[in-house]
C-alpha cells in the first residue's frame, strides 16, 4: 500500500505560498494531484482562473476564498468546490491557514494578465 509522509512530499513556494505536492504525475499519479497549500497570515493571494475543478478543504485557521467574483470565510474542516473555468482568489486576513488541495492532472491557471501557469505540483 503506498503510504506518503512529508519525506516524499515535494515543496514549491510561489506567490507567497508553500505548496506541498504529495499526488502529481511528477511523483507517479495517473489523474490525480494533491498538495497541501500553507498561506502565511496577511496574504492577499492572486487571482486566477483554473482550468480544472478544484476542491478545497481547510485544515487550520481561516482563508478567505472568492470564485467568480463571490467571497466569504471558510473555516478549519469547511470546503469549497471550484469549478473549472472559475476565477478564484484565496487569500488570509491576520493569522496563516492550511488546506487541503485536490484536481486532475494538468490544472493551469490563466492570471489576470494572459500568462498562463503550468503549477508543477500539478504536473
Amino acid at each position: 500500500m503506498p503510504v506518503l509522509s512529508p519525506a516524499d512530499a515535494v515543496q514549491h513556494d510561489v506567490h507567497g505560498s508553500r505548496f506541498t505536492a504529495y499526488v502529481a504525475p511528477s511523483l507517479g499519479s495517473a489523474q490525480l494531484c494533491a498538495w497541501q497549500l500553507d498561506v502565511p497570515a496577511g496574504t492577499p493571494g492572486l487571482e486566477h482562473r483554473v482550468s480544472r475543478e478544484e476542491v478545497l478543504l481547510v485544515l487550520a485557521g481561516t482563508l478567505q476564498v472568492t470564485v467568480d467574483g463571490i467571497g466569504g470565510q471558510v473555516e478549519q474542516g469547511q470546503v469549497v468546490h471550484v469549478p473549472a473555468g472559475s476565477t478564484l482568489l484565496v487569500a488570509t486576513g491576520d493569522r496563516p491557514a492550511t488546506a487541503w488541495v485536490t484536481t486532475t492532472a494538468g490544472l493551469v491557471a490563466e492570471l489576470p494578465d494572459g500568462t498562463r501557469f503550468e503549477p508543477p505540483w500539478a504536473r
